[in-house]
């Protein structure tokens, strides 16, 4: 039989095969007879034996091997800890650092602030890809957002809402306003490392304007409009809102002037039995499920043949829409998104 090279195995099999040979010789094997089934050297097996003969089964039993985790490193454990709760919980700016975020440049300069100690750039990347940080894109938020205005409205505003929304029996629409131009687009094309593709688009823009609103269960609702959003642009979608509605519509809406204004205010008070406004958190579009629809839209109106004309990009607009308006189910998935989960 060709004999097996023991170093070569796995720690699992190694041990496997060193308590095959115990086991066979306290039965009376010879050494010859266990190396032959084993596929060990008898050398290999009298050493074993002899071994576990003088200092009993911990002398066969393989120990763990390298160097114990967490020496030969320059920073301690719970320096480690503590750097990591740094990157966690804080921006470089409140550890008065000149960077916004957390590159391996910060986080280097960090150590030396910290612990006076200089350490290579290639070393911080190590510890970093250690601990499982890897770099990401980060989320926009807006500078003037209020994060306790945004902790009153899902800790408290909105559940009221619902709450009322279920009592009263109406239905929560989520509205926003979008525009669409023809000197974007979305796709991706392969070509030769190094030659860039290129895409013709229209040298002016032309733009289409519209205004829409979602639900958690899928319906979607919206309207084109020519220039900017006024007054009685806003009105004309809420009646066309209640006008397909069978139940009191609740409409929830960013904080933009024209939500605000006295024209819109006294509608509202006269179509009070069947529909009512609420306003999101100033500066805080990631909590409004039709910020979601609009990027649907985008990603499907410019990734297929650009439109070369207004009224071409207004048609792909409506036509995925009313594509969107056929697909509830793909409309409630945007809602398992964890920013507006909170909403579904």
């Amino acid at each position: 039989m060709e004999k097996t090279d023991a170093r070569k195995l796995s720690t699992e099999a190694q041990q496997q095969l060193r308590n095959q040979a115990i086991r066979l010789r306290k039965a009376g094997r010879k050494y010859c007879e266990i190396a032959e089934i084993t596929g060990v050297h008898e050398t290999t097996v009298c050493k074993w034996y002899k071994a576990y003969l003088r200092n009993g089964r911990s002398a066969v039993t393989i120990k763990k091997r390298g160097r114990p985790k967490g020496s030969c490193r320059t920073l301690t454990q719970e320096q480690e800890k503590e750097l990591q709760k740094a990157i966690r919980d804080r921006c470089p700016d409140q550890m008065k650092l000149p960077f916004a975020l957390w590159t391996r440049i910060a986080v280097q300069q960090l150590i030396k602030q910290l612990w006076a100690v200089e350490m290579p750039i290639r070393t911080v990347g190590h510890y970093l890809k250690r601990w499982g940080f890897t770099p990401q894109k980060p989320l926009k938020t807006a500078y003037k957002q209020n994060p306790k205005a945004v902790k009153a409205w899902l800790d408290t505003e909105y559940p009221e809402i619902a709450k009322r929304a279920k009592k009263e029996k109406a239905e929560i629409h989520w509205g926003d306003e979008t525009g669409l131009c023809n000197d974007s687009y979305h796709g991706r094309s392969y070509a030769p490392r190094g030659e860039t593709p290129a895409i013709k688009l229209h040298p002016r823009c032309q733009r289409v304007n519209l205004i829409s609103s979602v639900t958690n269960q899928g319906k979607v609702r919206f309207m084109v409009y020519k220039n900017k959003m006024n007054s009685q642009t806003m009105i004309k979608f809420m009646e066309r809102l209640i006008k397909g509605a069978d139940r009191k519509i609740f409409l929830i809406v960013d904080n933009l002037k024209v939500h605000h204004s006295y024209i819109v205010k006294d509608w509202l008070e006269e179509h009070e039995s069947e529909i009512e406004l609420f306003f999101l958190p100033s500066y805080s579009p990631e909590l409004n499920p039709d910020e979601y629809l609009n990027c649907d839209l985008k990603a499907g109106v410019h990734s297929g043949v650009p439109a070369r004309t207004k009224k071409e990009l207004s048609q792909k607009a409506i036509s995925h829409l009313r594509k969107l308006q056929k697909l509830p189910g793909r409309v409630k998935k945007y809602f398992k998104h964890p920013k507006i989960a909170y909403a579904a």
